[in-house]
């Protein structure tokens, strides 16, 4: 029996059928509960910019706020933290995601440089967890630094970040980042018990990065992240 498709006035297939359009739930899902950093291609990154890069566990791993866990991760950044043209310069670690502030030759360089870095994560914490497979659940998110003020609050939301979820320290500053290695805190810092510990970081050698947001303040160890744009 042939099906006939009923046609409207003008010729054209009535809409409503149900066949074709969008449709909710379709096309490719994310990575986990969360949606996927997008594949588009990544924003252009001169060498003079420094850029904020956010990259976040798979789910269901263990805590990255904790003694051993961190200890790993010093230990990878120390190791590749000037690589490829890449440097790393600050960082914050969170429970279940990493906030770097980094530098990079150009967009080749921040992505070997990245890949580098976080292979090395990976090795570190899974040596420790006994276990195999990957750790980060989708690609990093890198957003470029043009100007003073951004390099300024992007400073703040990394160093500062664990009190933008809340979590307390008994220190000035945050141990799970490299806020006892940043020179640009307005009151004194005492740090002991660093000696023979790898720096974690590399040394800025952007303008931006270096000098340019000093011009708006310093930063002080009561400040709070504002939310991000």
């Amino acid at each position: 029996m042939v099906v006939r498709r009923k046609r409207s006035a003008d010729g054209l297939l009535p809409f409503g059928n149900g066949w074709g359009g969008a449709r909710k739930g379709a096309g490719r899902k994310p990575n986990g509960e969360r949606a996927g950093v997008s594949r588009l291609r990544r924003e252009v990154l001169a060498a003079r910019f420094p850029v904020h890069v956010t990259v976040r566990l798979r789910q269901g791993l263990p805590c990255l706020r904790r003694k051993n866990e961190y200890a790993a991760l010093r230990r990878a950044f120390a190791a590749g933290c000037e690589r490829f043209g890449f440097r790393l310069v600050q960082y914050s670690v969170q429970r279940d995601h990493l906030h770097l502030l980094a530098e990079a030759n150009g967009r080749g360089a921040l992505a070997r440089g990245m890949q580098g870095l976080l292979v090395r994560v990976a090795k570190g914490l899974n040596r420790l967890w006994g276990r195999r497979g990957s750790v980060f659940g989708d690609r990093y998110h890198a957003r470029v630094l043009c100007t003073p003020k951004e390099v300024r609050a992007a400073l703040v939301y990394v160093l500062q970040n664990a009190k933008k979820h809340g979590l307390r320290y008994a220190q000035a500053v945050d141990r799970f980042s490299s806020a006892v290695w940043f020179d640009g805190w307005r009151e004194a810092l005492t740090v002991r018990g660093l000696e023979g510990v790898a720096r974690p970081v590399a040394a800025s050698r952007t303008w931006l990065m270096g000098v340019g947001w000093r011009r708006h303040r310093l930063l002080g160890f009561d400040e709070v992240p504002k939310p991000a744009a």
